[in-house]
């Protein structure tokens, strides 16, 4: 297990700049970030690369579908406009050294048809997808798709409409990724939805309900902890919380007022409440396991 941070809390543009705030999180026990990768060029993150490598973290990006650049369009030019986005990010989080991207790369944030997704708009899915992972396979990065509430996307809310898209793409880069936050909206049970297709899902948020300081809200994190556990999860866990310093996400995630007081003591409490969480659901699948074999 390793945890990382997802940077959009900090804003858009990360850059070299923030040196002091990356070295903060790795003394606070952080081992990657999560980069946002929006705009740019590949050579200012490879700088940026550079110094999470001096610092000692690992990286990933943090990346979306835009409505000028949207996967699922029906109009082939602004298609073939994702298509090259899509390949854009890929390049700048290899020059990153970034191993995964993650987020709703399907299709855009806060953008609805009225309606539900229809099968052409999952063709053109799948076949964006697929593209995205053939892309990004020989600088070994792995897709993790995110499904994202109801209310923030019409094509994959669910896990199962996750799943169903993924085993379609049938690719080896390409996953999706079990946000807690969208999973407290649109599953029954949120911890038994991972537990059923733990072995498809490649990447793991740590999201409050009001997306503020992890363990502050009503996600059952015990539960997904130990789900966590018994399915011997081993990747990134990864907090993501939100702030107003991203006005356009803000507007997308609907985020009007301030989650927390202090990034720094969201940053350490946040860390220190994954390690908490990650020990004691061990603790309790050692008892577990003991009592069982008795």
């Amino acid at each position: 297990m390793k945890i990382a941070f997802n940077l959009l809390v900090l804003g858009a543009d990360i850059t070299v700049e923030h040196a002091p705030q990356l070295e903060r999180l790795k003394a606070q026990g952080y081992d990657g970030v999560e980069v946002p990768v929006f705009s740019g060029t590949p050579e200012r993150y490879a700088a940026l690369g550079a110094v999470l490598r001096d610092i000692g973290l690992s990286a990933g990006a943090a990346a979306v579908a835009t409505p000028e650049a949207n996967p699922i369009s029906a109009d082939p030019a602004t298609r073939a406009r994702a298509r090259d986005r899509l390949r854009w990010i890929v390049d700048c989080t290899h020059a990153m050294g970034g191993e995964i991207i993650a987020g709703p790369v399907h299709s855009p944030v806060g953008v609805f048809s009225g309606f539900g997704p229809t099968a052409e708009e999952r063709g053109r899915c799948i076949e964006a997808m697929r593209a995205l992972a053939e892309y990004a396979e020989p600088a070994d990065i792995r897709i993790s798709a995110e499904a994202i509430n109801r209310f923030e996307c019409y094509l994959m809310s669910t896990i199962a409409a996750a799943s169903a898209i993924y085993r379609e793409v049938d690719h080896p880069n390409y996953g999706y990724m079990f946000d807690t936050f969208h999973a407290n909206i649109e599953e029954k049970d949120a911890p038994a939805t991972y537990e059923h297709y733990h072995r498809e899902i490649n990447h793991f948020h740590v999201s409050e309900n009001d997306r503020g300081i992890p363990g502050t809200g009503h996600v059952p994190f015990p539960a997904h902890f130990d789900a966590l556990r018994r399915c011997g999860y081993d990747g990134w866990l990864t907090v993501e919380s939100f702030s107003r310093a991203l006005p356009e996400l803000a507007g997308a995630t609907r985020v009007w007022r301030d989650l927390f007081d202090d990034v720094d003591v969201l940053f350490a409490r946040s860390a220190a409440f994954v390690r908490q969480q990650w020990d004691a659901a061990g603790e309790r699948l050692a008892v577990s396991r003991a009592g069982a074999s008795q």
